[in-house]
């Protein structure tokens, strides 16, 4: 029987969220979501993790997917969208969408397994962005869904402080994934992972926290690529 600390992680089937479930993989049991793909049980597989396909906007499905979850060590919400444009130009779905998945279906998902976390007397790690700290133009939808991502952590983590919960907020700057690949086709600018942090790099501050000693409540982290040239 596997008695290490479980970790559920979303978005787990690529980019940072791969990377952050790689690096927990040697002292944590792995709960992988994501959409049904080749590439999140490549990952499964690679790594030993379960498979947790499921839909997270549809809260019936979460529901039923968290049944027998009865303790949790960590949740890393990773999963996110970044949908781009001017305020002018960017149609009431594409808000919606950029709340759901960014804000309501973490709420959601926290929600449901809060006695699971409160079992373990556990930690969530929220992967925000630097969004989540200061808005750009054409990124209104975007960093406003991360502005509110934020405010959910910062009230979790003074509603469950008294249950034994850490909460920590990662605030990373651009990462090389795809998900800044189509950033930068967005802004009309050439991809340049050099410039940028690796997902390793996140990975390995997001473990720190889940690591720290009881007494060392990791309640932010805020990371940006060195400058200089490229390393």
């Amino acid at each position: 029987m596997d008695e290490r600390p479980i970790a559920l992680v979303t978005g787990g089937s690529r980019g940072l969220g791969a990377a952050i479930a790689r690096a927990l993989a040697p002292t944590h049991a792995l709960i992988l979501g994501g959409r049904e793909s080749t590439a999140l049980r490549a990952v499964c597989d690679e790594l030993g993790a379960r498979p947790w396909a499921v839909e997270l906007t549809d809260d019936r499905a979460v529901a039923e997917a968290v049944e027998g979850i009865d303790r949790l060590d960590v949740l890393v919400h990773s999963a996110g969208v970044a949908r781009l444009g001017r305020i002018a130009d960017t149609p009431p779905w594409q808000w919606r969408e950029s709340f759901d998945v960014n804000v309501t279906a973490v709420a959601g998902l926290t929600r449901v397994l809060l006695p699971a976390l409160r079992a373990a007397r556990g930690q969530v790690v929220l992967i925000n962005s630097g969004a989540g700290l200061r808005a750009n133009a054409d990124w209104g939808a975007y960093a406003a869904s991360k502005f509110a991502l934020r405010a959910f952590a910062d009230a979790l983590r003074l509603e469950e402080e008294e249950n034994g919960l850490r909460v920590t907020t990662v605030f990373p700057g651009r990462i090389a994934t795809d998900m800044q690949r189509g950033v930068r086709d967005h802004e009309g600018g050439a991809y340049e992972p050099e410039r940028y942090l690796t997902p390793a790099s996140v990975a390995g501050q997001v473990l720190a926290a889940v690591t720290a000693p009881a007494d060392a409540h990791v309640t932010e982290v805020v990371i940006r690529p060195a400058t200089g040239p490229a390393r």
